[in-house]
């Protein structure tokens, strides 16, 4: 086996790739610029060799292949250093290509939002119902304990009335419409060839890359012409901008998933909070779900999912209620703890749409009477250029208290947002001052939502042993 350098091996994805590069038997080491958990948790745990920055010197003379992520650019120290020295390099998305999708019948699960989540539920089903997939995901699965893996081969008597053939191995990867690398500006999963491929949303995101929501279209364009006619699309029903994409051209079956009956694939909510809800194919009713996940994301993103599991021949009136003992992914509306009778939970969203969602969600859980306090770091790079600064305000409606991050590097004006947001809002400059001013708002009986898609400074454990201390 070969030795493989990873630059940009903290990041989710990448950090996947060692996972599974390091269950391969091949020996792995990696360079970031800041490393933080779940990840560095997962790298740790695995024993790959970590180096905090991208030092060229740290790159050595034994590795076969360096294998380089999308937030590298040229000018990079390490990216200069292994272009200059003619040794072997390929990106994430072409090393899992290349090393492990091969002979593997992939389901991709693609969408502004919820992508991760619903990879995980697509896993955990799929090993529910004996099939043992191998799996690619944006964060640590609780179930799983681990961000990928290989699998293996189905069990004994996995359906058969499947595109799937009989015994190859499933394999679920979120993908990406991030671009792939600095020399490959496709977006990631143009190169997965899924047989099923699912698609949650679009939205306008990763203004750093993409000018308008046309552009976006056509890179999902390029995935649904690689899904094979004997294959499936899983397509959210009630996303015209995903309409649009399909007429452009399509191939492949489409099944349709949404609240509306007349969806292939509907959900009707039993509680409010989306804590509960019948699932129809067809319009028969094949069962019930309870589970631990709120909000109408949520909903879709489990219809989505027995969907594409009946795709591969999974019989989903047998399998719908594991999803009670589902846990999801660590980082997704993720409860840290309770102190003083104030419940702290870390969350992934930095989107408008996902905020909104995710509130609306935690809302309808914790009712009316109870306050929700969020602390948000605008970290992205669609929310440092400012792409989604007109929507932010509306989004933290349902929040009665937000406190921003304001970094240096913001490149907007966070007063105006300040000002517009319904609830009781505040800027200020540093993760030590947020933390206080949390101190000072929030009381028992409230629960405090963390919102960034990076380490925050490690802020959301910090204000939980800061409540701790007394």
């Amino acid at each position: 086996m070969s030795k493989l350098h990873i630059l940009g091996i903290a990041g989710t994805f990448m950090g996947g790739v060692a996972a599974l590069a390091r269950e391969l038997g091949h020996d792995v080491e990696g360079s970031d610029q800041s490393v933080y958990p779940p990840m560095s948790t997962q790298l740790e745990r695995l024993g790959i060799a970590l180096h905090q920055g991208y030092d060229p010197a740290n790159i050595g003379d034994d590795v076969d292949q360096v294998v380089i992520g999308n937030a590298l650019s040229r000018g990079n120290a390490a990216v200069e250093a292994v272009l200059d020295s003619g040794r072997a390099y390929t990106s994430g998305a072409e090393w899992l290509r290349d090393s492990v999708l091969p002979g593997r019948d992939v389901l991709a699960v693609a969408g502004t939002h919820g992508k991760t989540t619903t990879s995980t539920i697509l896993a955990y089903l799929l090993e529910a119902a004996g099939r043992h997939p191998g799996f690619l995901i944006g964060g640590v699965a609780e179930d799983f304990g681990v961000s990928a893996r290989l699998g293996g081969s189905p069990a004994e008597g996995a359906g058969q009335d499947a595109p799937a053939l009989a015994g190859r191995p499933l394999f679920v990867v979120e993908a990406d419409e991030y671009d792939t690398a600095f020399f490959d500006k496709r977006s990631k999963f143009v190169h997965y060839r899924p047989l099923v491929a699912i698609l949650n949303n679009l939205e306008f995101d990763h203004a750093d890359i993409f000018p308008d929501v046309a552009a976006i279209q056509r890179q999902f364009h390029h995935l649904v012409r690689t899904v094979p006619g004997r294959g499936r699309l899983i397509v959210n029903g009630h996303d015209r901008r995903l309409d649009e994409v399909l007429a452009m051209g399509c191939w492949t079956p489409v099944e349709r998933f949404g609240f509306d009956p007349a969806f292939d694939w509907s959900a009707r909510k039993l509680r409010a909070d989306g804590s509960a809800f019948a699932v129809l194919h067809g319009g028969e009713e094949l069962g019930i779900v309870e589970w631990p996940l709120v909000g109408d994301h949520n909903v879709l993103n489990g219809l989505a999912a027995l969907a594409a599991c009946a795709a591969v021949g999974v019989d989903v009136a047998a399998v719908l209620r594991s999803l009670t003992d589902f846990h999801s992914v660590k980082r997704r509306l993720e409860v840290l703890g309770e102190a003083g009778g104030i419940t702290v939970y870390d969350d992934f969203a930095h989107h408008p749409t996902a905020i909104a969602t995710t509130l609306a969600g935690l809302r309808a859980k914790v009712g009316d009477a109870r306050r929700i306090i969020v602390a948000m770091e605008p970290r992205s790079n669609s929310m440092r250029l400012g792409a989604h600064a007109d929507a932010l305000a509306p989004s933290l409606d349902g929040a009665d208290a937000v406190v921003f991050l304001q970094r240096p590097e913001l490149a907007w004006d966070a007063g105006k947002v300040v000002a517009a947001v319904r609830g009781k809002a505040r800027a200020v400059a540093d993760v030590g001052a947020l933390l206080t001013a949390l101190g000072d708002i929030a009381g028992a009986g409230d629960h405090v939502v963390f919102m960034s898609n990076g380490g925050f400074d490690g802020a959301p454990r910090r204000f939980l042993a800061q409540l701790r201390a007394g």
